[in-house]
């Protein structure tokens, strides 16, 4: 049972940063995906950012070229750096990851919350 617990969320100003960690319990090494997904109040859940084991990363549309993840194996840490921030990018964002030890298992983080706001 791999534990994610996130941090970094808070409340930012529209056009700041702010710098989301992701710390796993265990080593992250043999976890072939990480990944961060958001959740607005009433909406699905969406695909925010992934990076695999390999560190091949993909991006939502509305995220490119503005956030940026990455993994620090010697830390059992994920990260997601986020600029320029947008009012709509205000979620709930929920670290995930994927250990494949010969059954595939998927573990969540609890959450945190990111507001954008003026």
């Amino acid at each position: 049972q791999v534990q994610l617990v996130e941090a970094g969320g808070g409340l930012v100003q529209p056009g700041g940063s702010l710098r989301l960690s992701c710390a796993a319990s265990e080593s992250i090494a043999s976890i072939v995906v990480m990944a961060w997904y958001r959740q607005d109040p009433g909406k699905g859940r969406e695909l925010v950012a992934s990076i695999t084991s390999r560190l091949s990363t993909n991006y939502a549309d509305s995220v490119k070229g503005r956030f940026t993840i990455s993994r620090d194996n010697a830390k059992n840490t994920l990260y997601l750096q986020m600029n320029s921030l947008k009012p709509e990018d205000t979620a709930v964002y929920y670290c995930y990851a994927t250990k494949v030890v010969g059954l595939q298992y998927q573990y969540w983080g609890q959450g945190t919350q990111v507001t954008v706001s003026s």
